[in-house]
């Protein structure tokens, strides 16, 4: 790997080293309670491996919001492609705010 592709990922590399530590120091202390399948910390640790800090993040946030005792649960993978209408600067287009997967 070159130093400008390493730069480019640090931010990403970033993200998920702060999830990996919540999942070996806090979420071992909260519980394992989650209301989805993955749990928040792999969905969060996967969007920002797939989609950068950025746009892995608001999708991150969004799961995070809807899990919650009046939330979603089940099954709610990473989606594969970038929703539509995602971009840089329209950052909540990113997150899925409602449901779980389609189909």
């Amino acid at each position: 790997m070159d130093c400008a592709s390493t730069m480019r990922r640090l931010p990403r590399n970033l993200g998920r080293a702060l999830i990996w530590i919540y999942r070996h120091t806090l979420s071992p202390l909260v519980g394992y309670n989650c209301r989805h399948l993955p749990t928040c910390s792999v969905y969060g640790d996967e969007a920002i491996e797939r989609f950068g800090l950025w746009g892995g993040g608001w999708m991150t946030l969004a799961r995070l919001l809807r899990c919650q005792p009046w939330g979603t649960s089940g099954i709610d993978n990473v989606p594969l492609t970038k929703p539509p209408g995602a971009r840089w600067y329209l950052p909540w287009r990113y997150g899925r705010w409602r449901g779980v997967n389609e189909g």
